[in-house]
């Protein structure tokens, strides 16, 4: 028999290129803003540089009308032909060129995954483009706020670490999500949770609790906390990352949800408690999209040991650092003119003690569900 001629699959037509939401095009907007002006400069002759938004202390300020973190205007320049910032230029262009390269193919990358992306020797030197990974994040960081915009936006995403549980029904990247059916584990929140991913369903729950730890939060779940009190549970594993964060403001602000937080009783406690209610300093320039102002801290407090009975084995002693970093909190303007909290922390100094949220297991397996959170939302008596 005649053999056929089979033909090969055409591969040279260019693949179509993939739909862009809104928010992409207008990070695509704000790169091209930025390659625009440096070629503009290198063409009249004048030196390349870039203008960056200082990412420090002193560029932070407290906004008491919206109660959030904000960042100030001070700018720092970074020219291309300065020994000290000519490499630092260049870096900031390396991950400006990525992060069109993922928008563009419509793809996500991990903050790790664009630091070998763009990791290479520069010929014919043995000079690298990043030397770890910090240094590539820094520079991820200086192009967010040069751009305006967040990490995600940009396509680029972090470990996961979170989880949440309760009554809420959405859509993450169009496959239906219940998390009232996710058994023991619950729905582990992702790093990119904008609304071109995540869509949510309308809802009947009450309130979201927030937990310091997955170890009390699997608590909360086996006891089916979030159906006997009809709400949703959450956790950010220790200091909640970026997209914890930004569910628990999404959720907020779009469903309407008051966030209570359930925390340890010490001064790391009460900065987790800071950072979502007020922002981080370190990351100021996204407190509009993240801070939760409204959010109040429920417990654990300084006058637990006594009012819930727990025995002298549970208390934890304070340390110097402690003590030191119990006073920077305290001296926040945040809570500086909070007769509460003031009374808050100088209780816990005057006790030496701290308490974990695990130290109430101590009265009863399931006492901080059944008993002690039921309690403090029946009260009220929240700390704001």
């Amino acid at each position: 028999m005649p053999k056929k001629n089979i033909k090969s699959p055409d591969t040279s037509s260019p693949k179509p290129k993939p739909q862009l939401s809104v928010k992409d095009r207008a990070t695509l907007e704000s790169l091209r803003n930025v390659a625009n002006k440096v070629e503009k400069m290198a063409v009249n002759k004048r030196d390349p540089q870039l203008v960056i938004p200082m990412r420090s202390l002193s560029n932070t300020q407290y906004n008491q009308s919206k109660r959030i973190l904000q960042m100030g205007s001070k700018t720092t320049e970074r020219p291309l032909f300065n020994l000290s910032s000519a490499k630092s230029f260049m870096q900031t262009m390396l991950v400006s060129s990525g992060t069109r390269q993922l928008i563009d193919q419509n793809k996500t990358l991990s903050i790790r995954g664009l630091y070998y992306m763009l990791k290479h020797k520069i010929k014919p030197s043995n000079e690298v483009t990043f030397e770890e990974q910090g240094d590539c994040d820094t520079i991820i960081e200086d192009v967010e706020v040069m751009l305006g915009c967040l990490r995600e936006e940009m396509h680029l995403y972090a470990d996961v670490r979170g989880g949440m549980v309760g009554n809420i029904q959405f859509l993450d990247s169009g496959d239906l999500i219940d998390c009232t059916h996710l058994g023991s584990g619950g729905y582990q929140i992702p790093s990119i949770v904008e609304s071109e991913v995540i869509k949510f369903k309308p809802t009947s729950a009450k309130f979201i609790l927030h937990v310091e730890k997955g170890t009390v939060w699997q608590r909360f779940n086996e006891d089916k906390f979030w159906r006997k009190n009809n709400c949703i549970l959450t956790h950010g594993a220790g200091q909640p990352p970026r997209g914890v964060r930004r569910m628990l403001y999404r959720l907020h602000n779009e469903l309407k949800l008051p966030v209570y937080c359930l925390l340890d009783n010490d001064p790391w406690g009460y900065y987790i408690y800071s950072v979502i209610k007020q922002g981080s300093m370190n990351l100021a320039f996204e407190s509009q999209r993240m801070a939760i102002p409204d959010a109040k801290f429920l417990g654990v407090r300084s006058d637990d040991f006594k009012r819930c009975g727990l025995n002298e084995s549970v208390v934890i002693g304070l340390s110097d650092t402690d003590r030191k970093r119990a006073k920077q909190i305290a001296a926040y303007p945040w809570f500086a003119k909070k007769k509460d909290w003031q009374k808050e922390i100088d209780m816990m100094l005057d006790n030496g003690f701290k308490l974990e949220v695990e130290a109430l297991i101590s009265r009863d397996i399931s006492y901080v569900t059944e008993v002690y959170v039921p309690e403090r939302l029946k009260e009220g008596k929240f700390l704001d």
